[in-house]
């Protein structure tokens, strides 16, 4: 009871916050409502802690707190002394692919020889859909043409981990999830780069190659560590082990805040119509990767899961592409947004589908990408 006040008094206090910085915004003084609404989302946060129906929430809100920080205050993000901290990106992508590899064993690639019309389906699913729907998007607005190529590269990009965590609180088929996740992810090297020269190309020149050994940097060679690290000294190195889940989402977190304070001002200008766009690829990913898998009589829990593979893309990945070839700031925007929206539409989907238990269904083992989150 006393844990639960503590919540309820930060959920408080959050609430009065945001009636004070919406004064503000109203006032035109938004301007001086920084650190009240940065306040106000790490409150926030820790209220929804306290709550089971909530608290799959106060991550993404932390992020929010992150962005605005960096909305705000993009001065502290940009550099260290002569560093440029975008140069972080890579290096912190390199770690959570790692983290990714460290969760992966043989199992997760067991679901193509038991079911493999499901994982054709949904790799099919999350390299049609996605981009097909992002070429549609950034062709039918008028932003330029490096953000809108950065619309096409989010829908260009595999799954990731995140997919894994809404399936299992779906209740969607976990082991085909991370097969999906596992197999879009180590292709992606190959066709990532050849649907963005195919899909981009007119928005912006695709180095095919040069962008194939970039994200098999990102990708192959940090996943492939992970894999021998699990193989090897899994269990053995139990910090290690425990401290990976927080650095990935640490990461994850100080890339959004990195791409937000380099394209600050993109960013204001075009923030509105961007999630816009953002939100509409996101649920769009979901409704035509659902409706893809009943189309090939898909059961329930199979269907839900192409939805949420399709619907999450790997943001982080997207950014690091993005920063590889120099256009962070306004091709990176995209991958930027589309991260938080799509933890919050999947929170909200898993949590829908979850009050509706599909038929057959037993409860999973949680794997170690599920642990992870």
């Amino acid at each position: 009871m006393k844990q639960l006040n503590i919540y309820s008094a930060a959920l408080g206090v959050a609430a009065l916050l945001l009636l004070v910085s919406l004064g503000m915004v109203f006032s035109g003084n938004i301007a001086a409502a920084g650190l009240i609404l940065i306040t106000f989302f790490l409150l926030l946060a820790v209220g929804f802690k306290g709550y089971d129906s909530l608290k799959g929430f106060s991550y993404t809100i932390m992020i929010f707190a992150a962005v605005t920080m960096a909305l705000y205050y993009p001065q502290y993000f940009k550099t260290i002394g002569d560093f440029k901290l975008t140069g972080l990106i890579t290096p912190l992508i390199q770690i959570i692919m790692f983290g990714m590899g460290t969760s992966m064993s043989a199992k997760d690639f067991m679901a193509v020889f038991k079911q493999p019309k499901g994982v054709l389906i949904g790799i099919v699913a999350q390299f049609m859909i996605m981009p097909t729907m992002g070429y549609i998007l950034a062709t039918s607005t008028n932003f330029a043409p490096e953000v809108a190529a950065g619309i096409v590269l989010i829908g260009c990009s595999p799954s990731g981990l995140a997919s894994n965590v809404m399936c299992y609180l779906a209740k969607a088929n976990l082991a085909l999830s991370l097969t999906i996740t596992s197999i879009a992810t180590l292709i992606a090297p190959v066709l990532t780069p050849l649907l963005m020269k195919l899909l981009a190309g007119q928005f912006i020149e695709i180095d095919m190659l040069g962008m194939m050994w970039d994200i098999a940097k990102m990708i192959i060679i940090p996943i492939g560590a992970g894999l021998i690290f699990n193989k090897l000294l899994s269990g053995k190195i139990k910090w290690l082990d425990n401290a990976m889940p927080i650095v990935s989402m640490a990461g994850i977190a100080l890339i959004i805040v990195v791409i937000t304070a380099a394209g600050r001002d993109s960013l204001l200008e075009i923030g509105s119509i961007l999630i816009l766009v953002v939100l509409i690829h996101n649920i769009f990913g979901y409704t035509l990767g659902y409706s893809f898998a009943k189309l090939f009589k898909m059961p329930e829990r199979d269907a839900r899961t192409v939805a949420l593979e399709v619907g999450m893309q790997n943001g982080g990945l997207a950014s690091g592409i993005a920063n590889s070839i120099g256009k962070i700031a306004t091709m990176g925007l995209a991958p930027a947004v589309f991260g938080p929206l799509m933890n919050i539409t999947g929170s909200i989907l898993a949590s829908y589908w979850h009050k509706r238990t599909p038929a057959g269904y037993i409860e999973p083992e949680v794997e170690g990408a599920v642990k992870s989150h």
